[in-house]
């Protein structure tokens, strides 16, 4: 864990919602963990004006940028262009002190500053030699993104960051990785996963959004479409502030279950789903670490399903004990906050068949983000039927939970009859834009109403 001076450490706190009664012969359990870090300085100072710290006082940190620079950039010039406007934004919003590079990437990735296998520290002026490093930036060649990410990973892991910075990457791309196969990208994917984080964006609509969505899980950051070249700059620079609010790296959510109970699932699901239960990594006897990346002050939801042993009626056991660690220089970790989980069995009726409500709105919204993937991978295929039937769930369930912003953007792919039926027409003319928008934000989730 990176140091700080005692008014700068974050805060974390684990909060668990749950009906913790099951009836008779009940054995599933589900939860919701809210992870909340407060109290970092991360609002205010540090990310509307990041260079209100001084060198040395943040939290240590690393930023590669990777810009597309493939031919294809050139078509429109507007995007080359754009992309040179927002690396410049972007660096202009890097911390005093900062370690960072940028890179070019085609079919090869090349550094265009600071180079020499170094990464240059951010003060005004070596932000102003990138900027210029800049200009040389042009577009031709090919597009293997993987090679970009081991560039990047190579720079990050430098002898000059501190083991415990906090370690990111920015990633833009406007077509697809058509010069190394899937399996190479997923291999590096696999070798850079827990090294770095990485917000990818695709610029236009000639790009992939599997590709690009799959980076931004397996790395845990960010990803969406800028459509339109000239909305580059304000991203990027949003990008890097809340890159540079990023206090503590490295942070797992620990699950420990007694004997005899089997996990079903662990997915974040606020402030989007991604599913981490293939990811765990072994952290001691009936105890696994799941991956979360970096914090800043934010808050996010995970849910947790177990599985219990059967138990009589009036029995009551602990489920599960939710931790956040972080690892130390020594190699052991340090636990943050904890939660539990607990499972009562009980006759009454009302007690044990009553559903969370948080539970109830994030199962809702995993399922609309599932439905939305189906309804469009189904239109594409030219199963109608199939793709109105999903996109109209999807309307309903973005109805009910209050997601207005996915609804806005399934109103651009269906016309939508009537909302709380689910009953939609499948639009005859989509632009390309509005799919992909929809496709690539469709795990964006909105937080559980509060309950009055």
């Amino acid at each position: 864990m990176a140091i700080f001076s005692k008014s700068n450490v974050p805060q974390f706190s684990v909060d668990v919602y749950q009906n913790e009664f099951l009836p008779e012969g009940g054995r599933e359990v589900n939860a919701i963990a809210t992870v909340t870090s407060t109290g970092g300085g991360t609002i205010g100072s540090a990310v509307s004006a990041p260079h209100l710290y001084s060198a040395g006082q943040g939290p240590d940190a690393a930023v590669a940028i990777m810009v597309d620079c493939s031919g294809s950039m050139d078509y429109p010039p507007t995007k080359m262009r754009g992309a040179r406007d927002a690396t410049a934004a972007a660096i202009d919003a890097l911390r005093d002190g900062v370690h960072f590079a940028v890179i070019g990437g085609t079919h090869v990735a090349k550094e265009v500053y600071p180079g020499g296998g170094r990464l240059a520290v951010a003060d005004a002026g070596t932000r102003g030699q990138a900027k210029q490093a800049l200009r040389r930036l042009s577009a031709g060649g090919g597009t293997a993104i993987g090679t970009w990410l081991r560039l990047a990973d190579r720079l990050l892991a430098s002898a000059d960051v501190a083991p415990t910075a906090v370690r990111h990457g920015i990633l833009l791309t406007d077509g697809r990785n058509e010069h190394e196969s899937p399996e190479d990208l997923k291999a590096t994917l696999d070798a850079c996963a827990g090294r770095f984080t990485c917000d990818a964006r695709g610029v236009g609509t000639d790009w992939e959004v599997k590709e690009v969505t799959g980076i931004a899980s397996a790395l845990l950051g960010t990803a969406d479409i800028v459509a339109d070249p000239a909305g580059l700059c304000a991203d990027f620079t949003r990008m890097m502030e809340e890159a540079m609010g990023k206090e503590v790296a490295d942070v797992s959510l620990r699950l420990w279950t007694p004997v005899g109970v089997e996990i079903q699932f662990v997915k974040q699901v606020a402030p989007t789903v991604e599913d981490l239960t293939g990811r765990r990594t072994e952290a001691g006897p009936r105890a696994g670490d799941y991956p979360t990346g970096s914090w800043g002050d934010e808050s996010r939801d995970y849910h947790i399903c177990v599985r219990v042993p059967g138990a009589d009626l009036g029995q009551e056991m602990l489920a599960a004990r939710v931790s956040l660690v972080v690892p130390q220089p020594d190699g052991s970790t340090q636990t943050l906050s904890q939660g539990l989980v607990r499972a009562v069995w009980t006759d009454d009726m009302a007690a044990s068949t009553s559903i969370n409500p948080q539970v109830a709105h994030y199962t809702g919204q995993a399922e609309l983000a599932h439905v939305i993937q189906q309804g469009l991978d189904a239109r594409k295929s030219g199963d109608l039927d199939g793709a109105t039937a999903k996109l109209g769930r999807a309307v309903q369930l973005a109805a009910t939970s209050g997601n207005a912003d996915t609804a806005k953007l399934l109103s651009k792919v269906v016309d939508v009859v009537d909302a709380a039926e689910g009953t939609v027409r499948l639009k005859a003319k989509v632009a390309e834009a509005d799919e992909m928008t929809l496709e690539t934000r469709s795990t964006k989730t909105v937080r559980v109403k509060k309950q009055s």
